[in-house]
């Protein structure tokens, strides 16, 4: 599966656990972090936890499994690291206060819509 793949099945994944305002963010030509960051929201800790383990229980299903995680213990952030895929869920005051967004702004950035049912 490509990086790009991964970024996609990883917001559908969060998608699916109602985690909102979902960017894909392209850093392969402005860093060698990774290929993309997925960001995004949730209200709560529950809802963190929630993206988490779905992303991670998914994913392991298909025999892919992150290298590290951080942020389990507070889930105000908890990123996943895919290798090329690096995820970050954020309590959204959490989201506001890093603003990755802004930090990694030359990145070419796509907003993932949730589709009605």
């Amino acid at each position: 599966m490509t990086a790009k793949n991964l970024a996609i099945k990883i917001s559908n994944l969060i998608l699916s656990k109602k985690g909102y305002d979902i960017k894909i963010m392209d850093i392969k030509k402005i860093s060698n972090v990774a290929d993309y960051f997925v960001i995004c929201s949730a209200d709560s800790d529950t809802q963190v936890k929630a993206i988490a383990d779905e992303i991670q229980d998914k994913l392991r299903d298909e025999g892919i499994k992150h290298y590290h995680i951080e942020g389990y213990d507070s889930l105000n952030w908890v990123l996943i690291d895919y290798f090329d895929v690096v995820v970050n869920i954020f309590k959204l005051d959490t989201r506001s206060y890093y603003n990755l967004e802004k930090l990694w702004s030359d990145a070419p950035t796509v907003t993932v819509e949730d589709k009605p049912a």
